[in-house]
């Protein structure tokens, strides 16, 4: 073992431990540190002497022999949770840290506090990245995707270990590139986990409408689900979905029969949500998709509902919406879910000055991600194509897709109302859709409402953009025009 170690890692929950052993496994030498609990073995001490015992790792107890056990520039990583815990970690190694060396924060943490934390660091000529890393458990251990940025002049000290833990693609480049300054890597990550929100509710969308409306039972929806895995729906998520619907409890039925439909989360849609209402981006389905989580969790409100509104559907409408459709509509809600999650980190790329490059953002969620799918392929096409693409319903491959799943998609969602069934994100997909290709909506009245209740003004369609014009609707008032107040 050598005497100073390639990189830190702080914290030994499931992701620090499984990155730590991938780390390791990759020929780095690691030093280990984690915050005594009192009454329970250290972490540290678990694992040396567990899953990482006779490997390279040097275990330490204090935070100064810590740091003392990493060569100069020093590379530690944090996996602790986000928040002030990583602002407490910070106030304990600055003291120890000399000029150059770097803190990586591969937690879920805000990129608002990543943006405060590069400039914190850099005052004292100390560099920070903050890195998304995604893939759970077995993507930490065998390699995950890994989305970093913060201090540029970090980039290349740690990309020669970040690049090494990451998934490979198939053509051998790795899951891993530079996002950008200042927060630009978590913000990617947060948007990547709105993207999750979106393709899970999706799914659990398509279940419900396989099992409610076409009465199907959970071996034919396993089949189904696996077969949907052979086409443009290839995923880790719908693989993992056909998995789950043959899993079997030990009295011989279904699991996921058993299982409360009261859908937990971590923050980061919400986080997603509120950086689109921030950029004034149309997040519509990853926006239902969290409320959908949030509604979901009301078990006892839904009950009470559910005897008092007994559901009525049309009849017949479930034979309107045979599989192929079902299939056509999740995907071409995948197809809006990417598309609106891309236009927003277009939008904040722009507004934060990052250049983000969404050709290479897809291809690092290729492999190793939660997301990850042959779709992402697509995407990276479509971006190295035109890197300037407003939106990716314009791409011509993907119109194409939209027009061929267009029939399907319609029906599905009408037989889904017209049933009682909620699907509230392929609805809310399709609703995007029409409102996006809407070239005159139903605007104008809001406008008009505006102006006559608060004298707002408006733009007229035989005007040039830009020139507000008020009336005095009811005769009661005057030319005077409101330029504060937005309600």
């Amino acid at each position: 073992m050598k005497k100073l170690s390639d990189i830190g890692l702080i914290g030994l929950a499931v992701m620090g431990e499984n990155l730590a052993l991938n780390m390791e496994g990759k020929g780095f030498q690691v030093s280990l540190y984690n915050r005594e609990h009192p009454g329970r073995v250290n972490p540290v001490v678990r694992f040396t002497e567990g899953r990482g015992k006779g490997k390279n790792f040097l275990p330490t107890k204090t935070v100064e022999e810590f740091v003392q056990s990493i060569e100069r520039p020093r590379r530690i990583m944090l996996m602790i949770k986000a928040g002030e815990p990583v602002d407490s970690t910070m106030d304990q190694l600055i003291p120890f840290m000399e000029a150059g060396d770097i803190i990586i924060d591969g937690g879920n943490s805000d990129f608002h506090d990543t943006e405060r934390r590069v400039k914190k660091m850099e005052e004292k000529g100390l560099l920070f990245v903050g890195t998304g890393v995604s893939g759970g458990e077995e993507g930490a251990l065998n390699g995950p995707s890994i989305m970093p940025g913060g201090s540029e002049a970090a980039w290349p000290r740690v990309r020669t270990v970040l690049e090494k833990i990451a998934a490979q693609n198939d053509d051998g480049t790795p899951c891993c590139a530079w996002m950008g300054k200042g927060g630009a890597g978590h913000y990617v990550k947060m948007v990547h986990n709105g993207i999750e929100y979106g393709d899970m509710q999706l799914i659990s969308e398509a279940y419900l409408l396989l099992k409610d409306l076409r009465k199907k039972d959970n071996a034919q929806m396993a089949e189904i689900f696996s077969n949907w895995n052979k086409t443009e729906l290839d995923s880790y998520l719908i693989e993992i979905t056909a998995q789950i619907l043959k899993y079997k409890d030990k009295d011989g039925g279904y699991l996921l029969d058993k299982i409360l439909d009261a859908a937990g989360q971590k923050g980061t849609g919400k986080w997603t949500v509120m950086a689109a209402l921030d950029e004034a981006d149309p997040l519509s389905l990853i926006t239902q998709a969290v409320y959908a989580r949030f509604i979901s969790a009301q078990v006892d409100l839904r009950q009470q509902a559910a005897k008092k509104y007994d559901n009525q559907p049309d009849a017949g409408w479930e034979m309107a919406a045979p599989e192929p459709y079902l299939k056509d509509a999740l995907y071409a809600s995948k197809i809006v879910s990417y598309a609106q999650g891309f236009s927003l980190l277009r939008a904040a790329s722009l507004a934060y000055e990052w250049k983000l490059d969404f050709a290479s953002i897809a291809r690092i969620w290729r492999k190793g991600c939660i997301i990850r799918s042959v779709f992402l392929n697509d995407i990276a096409r479509a971006y190295e194509k035109n890197s300037e693409l407003e939106n990716l319903l314009f791409d011509e491959f993907f119109k194409e897709k939209i027009n061929a799943a267009l029939t399907g998609w319609r029906r599905a969602v009408a037989a889904a109302v017209l049933s009682g069934i909620a699907i509230p994100c392929t609805a809310a997909a399709v609703n995007y859709f029409d409102t996006l290709r809407s070239a005159r909506g139903g605007a104008n009245l809001i406008q008009a409402q505006r102006d006559f209740f608060g004298a707002h003004t408006y733009e007229r369609v035989d005007a040039p953009r830009g020139e507000f014009f008020h009336t005095d609707w009811a005769g009661l008032g005057g030319d005077v025009t409101s330029g504060t107040y937005n309600a």
